[in-house]
């Protein structure tokens, strides 16, 4: 297996109109993306419906008027959505379907839609997210790091460092193995994503406890696939 990896939003936007053909996209946006959306899997959430703009997604909510809208610009709450990007408010939804646009990891995860296999990543549920790529054996899996805003984000870099570092026989791009070196420079992930700017930013506004439940490591064995443009529990 090769393992290469998309280190910024610049490389991501170019995603579709590159041959993902037999590889597997595992997307990552820790802060907190798509730890809310492993969150929420891990507790009964039946769907999630990802949107790349707060209008696409209030259009989406007219067609479910039953969904919960939820997400964040600039790491706030959107007005009028129930819910913000705060894994914990994932916890109490079993069986809803939730709509949720934020700036960079739902982008992310429309842009590798036309991947064989899409997965919602998370340090999360890392353990089984290897699981599910090595049952899939794909030719190439790539490490999809949503970062923030136009930017590189380290907390994205050590998830994907870490899976790459599951995958011991696997070629890596320079990028992968980038990835697979930041990983290595902390002595766990809460230190890492304590020192990623995003982190910081959290702490700073009192969130340090979103910080520190992003930060857990295979907690949960939830692992969720994106097909015709919904999340759903494989």
């Amino acid at each position: 297996m090769f393992i290469d990896a998309a280190l910024n939003p610049a490389e991501i936007a170019l995603l579709p109109q590159r041959s993902l053909v037999n590889t597997t996209c595992v997307i990552f946006d820790i802060l907190r993306a798509t730890s809310a959306m492993v969150t929420g899997l891990a507790h009964g959430v039946a769907e999630i419906w990802p949107a790349s703009t707060i209008e696409e997604a209030r259009a989406l909510k007219e067609r479910m008027p039953h969904a919960i809208l939820g997400g964040e610009r600039h790491g706030n709450p959107i007005e009028g959505f129930a819910i913000g990007n705060n894994p914990k408010e994932y916890l109490d939804l079993h069986g809803r379907s939730v709509i949720t646009t934020t700036t960079n990891g739902t982008v992310a995860l429309r842009a590798c839609a036309h991947g064989d296999h899409v997965l919602v990543g998370a340090l999360l549920n890392l353990e089984a997210v290897r699981r599910v790529v090595e049952s899939a054996a794909p030719q190439q899996l790539l490490l999809v790091c949503a970062g923030t805003f136009e930017t590189f984000a380290l907390e994205d870099a050590i998830a994907a460092g870490l899976l790459a570092g599951l995958f011991p026989g696997a070629e890596l791009s320079d990028a992968a193995q980038a990835a697979f070196v930041t990983a290595a420079h902390y002595k766990s992930p809460l230190d890492g994503l304590q020192h990623a700017r995003n982190g910081r930013a959290l702490t700073e506004r009192g969130w340090g406890d979103q910080v520190e439940w992003c930060a857990q490591l295979s907690r949960f064995q939830a692992v969720g696939a994106m097909s015709g443009g919904v999340i759903r529990l494989i």
